[in-house]
């Protein structure tokens, strides 16, 4: 049990702890999802999911004393339909890697622009086969113009929608972070 004011005590540390990755498992040890700790904790407490792994630092409050989950499992198997993700900003930059299409430079969240490849004032849609993650020095040079008018623009991989495997290899890549999941991964 960490002593009050030790680097494991949750009160003492911003609340950022409460906002780590948890990675989600069905009851059948597969993978479906990647939560905050937040939503983890609730989740445990309510019954609907058990702690697998641990991430080290402990929750107290006035009565309980509770290890922060790194894994959770749900208790009762849920059906996962195939799904799509939503189209947006913050998905085509997890699916492009926070990578310029372009130039293959990688930058955060913040640094970098959407693209569409086929720009839309050439009737271009916002579509996961048309938009990609983009620097701005590349999106102003491309500009208005489509990729078989610039000689020095390419493509570094064809967009396309999220995939099982697509979240899968996005799980993994969060979770290289933290080495309980890798065997939940399938590595």
């Amino acid at each position: 049990m960490p002593s009050p004011g030790s680097s494991d005590d949750v009160r003492l540390q911003p609340p950022a702890v409460m906002q780590k990755p948890v990675l989600v498992l069905n009851a059948s040890y597969e993978p479906i999802n990647i939560c905050g700790a937040r939503r983890a904790l609730v989740l445990v407490l309510k019954g609907v999911a058990k702690t697998e792994e641990e991430h080290g630092t402990v929750l107290h409050a006035a009565r309980v004393r509770m290890p922060m989950p790194s894994v959770i499992r749900l208790l009762e198997y849920r059906r996962i339909p195939h799904q799509t993700r939503a189209l947006s900003r913050k998905n085509i930059l997890l699916r492009d890697r926070n990578t310029c299409q372009y130039c293959g430079v990688i930058l955060t969240a913040g640094e970098l622009t959407l693209d569409h490849v086929i720009p839309r004032s050439r009737g271009g849609q916002s579509t996961w086969e048309n938009l990609v993650a983009c620097c701005h020095s590349c999106n102003r040079r491309k500009g208005n113009q489509l990729l078989h008018e610039l000689e020095t623009m390419r493509l570094m991989r064809e967009p396309r929608p999220f995939s099982l495997h697509t979240s899968r290899h996005i799980m993994r890549m969060i979770g290289h972070s933290d080495q309980k999941w890798r065997k939940y991964l399938y590595y």
